[in-house]
């Protein structure tokens, strides 16, 4: 598969997360491909992208592989990362590579769960690379068992259950914890990567790969820290 010939180049690399909300100051796909690209000069291996308009113009830059997400709210649901198949069908037609959702065991707006759907997907698309974002170890695990190629603890610290909860929590016994009984499904690491001794400490532990996002592409977020800290808030 020539998908998976060009994932595989992303082990033990870093993939940087290029994504800007309509309410941020840099939305925008061509920003997003900029970005893209700079990421690429300074050694990223793979890119994740928000929506199908930023994914088109950033493969349209770089040639990095691309896991791809269709972030959409669906009134209250607390499901909005590629929540339904609607969102999957429009992200796997702009050639993404790997198409993440959220993998969580929460009912999703069109209200079936993830186990329930997912099998839907995986018939329809058999060849398409998916990767489940998850925030707990049950989670994961059954992420594998349904049959995602790869796994994130992307949403640890979002979810009622570990709401407020940090990936470097209990010298990061979750990741240890997934990449000690995740056994077939690769695991990525994301959320709150925020310096390069975090992501090195990460890289130690055994996963695939490693995805930064606001540490690197959310400026906004950048000048908060440095703010915080000088006004003695941190």
């Amino acid at each position: 598969m020539k998908e998976e010939e060009k994932v595989s180049k992303m082990s033990q690399g870093l993939i940087v997360s290029c994504q800007a909300l309509e309410d941020e100051p840099l939305h925008s796909p061509y920003i997003m491909a900029k970005m893209a690209l700079a990421a690429k000069v300074g050694g990223a291996v793979g890119i994740r992208a928000n929506s199908a308009v930023d994914i088109e113009a950033i493969k349209a830059e770089v040639d990095l592989p691309v896991i791809g997400i269709y972030k959409k709210n669906y009134g209250a649901c607390p499901v909005f990362i590629t929540p339904t198949m609607q969102e999957v069908d429009e992200i796997v037609a702009t050639g993404a590579e790997i198409v993440a959702m959220d993998g969580t065991s929460r009912v999703r707006p069109d209200g079936t769960v993830i186990a329930e759907l997912f099998p839907e997907i995986r018939r329809k698309y058999p060849d398409q690379l998916f990767m489940a974002d998850v925030a707990t170890l049950a989670e994961a695990i059954a992420a594998e068992k349904l049959g995602f190629d790869f796994v994130a603890p992307t949403l640890f610290g979002y979810t009622e259950e570990t709401k407020g909860k940090k990936i470097a929590d209990d010298d990061f016994a979750l990741l240890r914890d997934i990449v000690r009984e995740v056994r077939v499904a690769r695991i990525i690491a994301e959320g709150n990567v925020l310096t390069p001794d975090i992501a090195k400490r990460i890289q130690d532990i055994g996963v695939f790969a490693i995805v930064v996002g606001g540490a690197i592409t959310r400026p906004q977020l950048i000048t908060a820290r440095f703010v915080d800290v000088l006004k003695g808030n941190s």
